[in-house]
């Protein structure tokens, strides 16, 4: 049950890094992170599940999954305010530090 779940973390997180490293998009971008975070999440639960102290995993996580859901909130905010300036959410047309 251990390798199981964590061959599935390793699968998620790859998923997530794939979609992190080929996103052009900003919104994609930050969509791609969250896989990244479900399998952190899910290592923490399934080590918790081999070690005596089975709370630790599980309350990391969630703290994990709060973090992850104001980085979305965030992300998207600021995501938002640049296609209002810049009419553009694509990262690599993104040169907010030039004047």
């Amino acid at each position: 049950m251990v390798e199981q779940g964590l061959i599935m973390a390793a699968y998620i997180l790859c998923v997530g890094f794939f979609g992190l490293i080929t996103s052009r998009n900003t919104v994609r971008a930050l969509m791609s992170l969250e896989p990244i975070f479900n399998g952190i999440t899910l290592n923490f639960i399934t080590l918790s599940n081999l070690s005596n102290n089975r709370e630790g995993g599980e309350i990391f996580s969630l703290f994990v999954i709060t973090v992850a859901a104001a980085e979305a909130a965030t992300g998207l905010a600021i995501a938002l305010s640049i296609h209002r300036n810049r009419k553009s959410t694509r990262i690599d047309q993104s040169n907010l530090l030039k004047w």
